[in-house]
C-alpha cells in the first residue's frame, strides 16, 4: 500500500509503503523517478522518501503513469491524506488554468477599467498597461517582463486588486532597494485605502510578531525570506495570500541556492502569483526554469521547453512602445601599457588553469575559485593598482613595475573623459563592478562633487548625504555634484537618473547581463525629455578578457531578445546590495559554463 502525505513542518511530500510491497516493481520505479528528477529527494527510511512539494507536483504525470501500470488507485493500493488531496486538487486547478491560458483572450479592457475604478484605483492605466493587465488578470499566475519605467509595479497592483477578494493579502518578495517604490505606488494607486506595507525585517522574533498582527500588505527581502521561510509558510497556509516576486531573476539559480529554494518551497501556498523582471533570463534560458516553476510547479519545463511554456503567461512592454529612441553606444578600445600586457599574459594562464579545473571537476569550490580568478583579471585590466594590496602576489617585482606605469589606460581615459564632459555642463554616470574602483574614481573626481554608491552605502533618509538616497538626491539636485560612480551589483536596480544624466561610462563590465542591461536603464527609461540622446561609452582593453565579456554579453542579450521577442534588446555586439546576495563572487562575475569555454578559447587563440 502506497501512502502519500503532505508534511507541513518542511513543506514536503512523503511517500511510504509497506514491507510486502518490496516484491512489486513500483517502489523502485518511484524511488528512481524521485532521485533522478530532483536534487532534494531524500530516502528517509528503507520504505519512505520525501521531497519538496513543488518537486512532487512536477512529477505528477510520471507518477500517474506508474500508478496506471500497477493499477494503484485511491482505495486500491493507494492512500492519499486529506492535506495532500487538497493540495493535489489545487495543483490540478492550476494546471488547468495554465492550459486555459493558451486559448484565453484576456479580460475585456472595459471590464478591467470599470472594476478598478469602482475599487478606487486612482491611476489610469496606459494602453500598454491595460493590454498587459487584461491578459494577466485572466490567469491564476502570470509574469510581467516590461522594461524599467513601463510601470511593472502599477501592473502588479492592478492585477492584485482586480483579482483579490477583500480578505486576501499580498506578500511581495523584493530587493530592499525596491521597497520604497512599493510604498509610493500603493499610495498613488489606492489612496483611499491609506494602506501601509509592513516590512518584515529585524530578525525572526520581530517578523513573527509582525505576522501575528496579520497585515494585509507585506514586503520581505529574498535574503530574509531564506531565514524565516517556515514562518511565512505557516502564515500563507492560514491566510489566503497573493505572492509577487519583484526582480524575479533573483531566483534564477534554482535549487542550487538557498534563496531560490526558500521561494520555490512556498510555490504551492499562494492563491495567486506574479513574477516581475525586466531581465528574466540574464544568463541563459535556464534562468527561466525556476521562475516558471514558482508560477506553475505542476507544469514540467526544461531548457528546451521553458520559453514556449512561458510565452502564454507573460506580458512585456518594450522600449520601442514607450517611444524611447535607441541608445547610442561607443566602444572605446585601448591598448594595454607594455608591462601591464606582459603581466596580463602571465595572469591569464593561471585563470586558464582554474577554468579547465572548474569544467572538469564541476564542484562549487572550483567555480568559486575560478570566479575569484576572473574577478582579479577584470580588476587588473581596469586598474592594475587594485592588485597592489596582494602582499603575496606571485609576480611582485613585475607588478611593482606595472604600478610605476600609472593608473592604467582605461582608468586614465575614464577620468579624463569625465572631466571633459563635465566641462561641457553634462552630468556623468560612471560604472565599475569593483568597490575600490568606485571609491578611487570618486576620490579622484572629488573636485567635481563626485558621489558614489556601492553595497557598503546604506539606504536611508534622502536628507542625509551619506545614504544611498541622499547621494542620489545630490546628483539630481545639486549643480555642483556632476559625477556619480556606481557598482552595478548595488545600483542597477531601483535608481532613476534619466532626468538629469544622459551619459554613462563603463570602466569595466562582467559576464552578468542583468547588471549591464539594468545599469543602462538607470539613464534610459520612460520619462526622458523629448529628443534626448542617451550615450553609453564602453571602455575596454584590446586583446583582453574585456573582449570575451563583450562577446558573451552580446550573445546573452540576443538570446533574451529572441525569447522575449523584443528587438530593442538587440545590442550591437561591436558597439556595445551585497546584503541581498547569497554568493557574491558568482553574482557579480556572472560566469556560466559557456562563458568559461569562451574564455579558454580566447586564451588559447593568442597564446604565446
Amino acid at each position: 500500500m502506497l501512502s502519500i502525505d503532505y508534511r507541513t513542518a518542511d513543506l514536503s511530500a512523503v511517500l511510504a509503503w509497506s514491507e510486502g510491497d518490496d516484491e512489486q516493481g513500483w517502489p523502485s520505479l518511484i524511488r528512481r523517478l524521485a532521485m533522478d528528477h530532483t536534487q532534494n529527494a531524500k530516502q528517509e527510511s528503507a520504505r519512505a522518501l520525501a521531497m519538496p512539494w513543488y518537486n512532487f507536483v512536477a512529477l505528477r504525470g510520471s507518477l500517474q503513469n506508474i500508478f496506471k501500470t500497477y493499477n494503484l488507485k485511491v482505495g486500491t493500493g493507494l492512500i492519499v491524506s486529506d492535506a495532500a488531496k487538497a493540495l493535489l486538487q489545487q495543483s490540478t486547478k492550476a494546471a488547468n488554468g495554465y492550459d486555459n491560458a493558451i486559448a484565453q483572450k484576456g479580460i475585456d479592457e472595459a471590464t478591467l477599467r470599470n472594476k478598478l475604478c469602482q475599487l478606487g484605483f486612482a491611476r489610469s492605466l496606459s494602453p500598454e498597461q491595460c493590454r498587459n493587465v487584461s491578459k494577466m488578470a485572466a490567469l491564476p499566475s502570470a509574469a510581467t517582463f516590461s522594461v524599467p519605467g513601463a510601470g511593472k509595479t502599477t501592473e502588479a497592483l492592478s492585477f492584485f486588486f482586480f483579482k483579490a477578494r477583500s480578505n486576501e493579502r499580498l506578500l511581495v518578495i523584493a530587493p530592499k532597494n525596491a521597497f520604497a517604490a512599493w510604498d509610493e505606488q500603493i499610495a498613488d494607486c489606492m489612496p483611499s485605502l491609506k494602506a501601509e506595507i509592513v516590512r518584515l525585517r529585524g530578525g525572526r522574533d520581530k517578523i513573527e510578531k509582525a505576522l501575528m498582527d496579520d497585515p494585509r500588505f507585506m514586503l520581505i527581502t529574498y535574503q530574509q525570506l531564506a531565514r524565516v521561510g517556515d514562518l511565512l509558510a505557516a502564515h500563507l497556509a492560514q491566510h489566503k495570500t497573493f505572492v509577487f516576486l519583484d526582480e524575479s531573476h533573483r531566483i534564477k539559480s534554482g535549487v542550487a541556492k538557498q534563496t531560490a529554494r526558500s521561494v520555490l518551497a512556498l510555490s504551492h501556498l499562494p492563491v495567486g502569483k506574479l513574477i516581475m523582471s525586466g531581465t528574466p533570463m540574464p544568463q541563459s534560458t535556464d534562468d527561466l526554469i525556476p521562475q516558471f516553476a514558482f508560477l506553475y510547479p505542476e507544469i514540467e519545463a526544461d531548457a528546451e521547453t521553458v520559453v514556449e511554456r512561458v510565452k502564454p503567461i507573460y506580458v512585456r512592454t518594450n522600449k520601442a512602445e514607450l517611444g524611447l529612441p535607441p541608445i547610442t553606444r561607443h566602444r572605446i578600445s585601448l591598448p594595454m601599457a607594455p608591462l601591464q600586457r606582459e603581466l596580463y599574459r602571465l595572469m591569464k594562464h593561471e585563470v586558464a588553469r582554474d577554468a579547465a579545473s572548474a569544467l572538469s571537476i564541476r564542484s562549487k569550490q572550483a567555480f568559486r575559485t575560478l570566479g575569484r580568478s576572473v574577478s582579479r583579471l577584470l580588476q587588473f585590466v581596469s586598474n592594475p593598482a587594485l592588485l597592489a594590496s596582494e602582499l603575496n602576489f606571485s609576480k611582485a617585482d613585475l607588478l611593482s613595475a606595472v604600478l610605476d606605469e600609472g593608473e592604467g589606460p582605461k582608468m586614465r581615459y575614464v577620468l579624463r573623459r569625465a572631466r571633459q564632459l563635465t566641462q561641457e555642463g553634462k552630468k556623468v554616470l560612471i560604472w565599475s563592478s569593483f568597490v575600490r574602483n568606485v571609491e578611487f574614481i570618486a576620490a579622484k573626481l572629488s573636485d567635481l562633487g563626485a558621489v558614489y554608491i556601492h553595497g557598503g552605502v546604506d539606504a536611508g533618509d534622502e536628507d542625509d548625504d551619506e545614504t544611498r538616497e541622499g547621494k542620489i538626491k545630490l546628483f539630481h539636485d545639486d549643480p555642483n555634484t556632476m559625477v556619480m560612480v556606481a557598482n552595478p551589483a548595488a545600483a542597477s536596480e531601483g535608481v532613476s537618473l534619466h532626468r538629469v544624466c544622459h551619459h554613462a561610462i563603463y570602466l569595466d563590465r562582467t559576464f552578468n547581463a542583468a547588471h549591464y542591461l539594468q545599469s543602462e536603464d538607470r539613464i534610459h527609461r520612460f520619462g526622458l525629455p523629448k529628443g534626448q540622446e542617451t550615450i553609453v561609452e564602453i571602455v575596454q582593453c584590446e586583446e583582453s578578457i574585456d573582449e570575451t565579456v563583450l562577446e558573451r554579453l552580446a550573445y546573452k542579450i540576443h538570446r533574451m531578445a529572441e525569447a522575449l521577442e523584443d528587438s530593442s534588446l538587440m545590442v550591437d555586439p561591436i558597439a556595445l546590495d551585497p546584503t541581498d546576495i547569497e554568493d557574491y563572487d558568482d553574482y557579480s562575475v556572472g560566469l556560466k559554463d559557456e562563458d568559461v569555454q569562451t574564455l579558454l578559447r580566447d586564451f588559447e587563440k593568442d597564446a604565446f
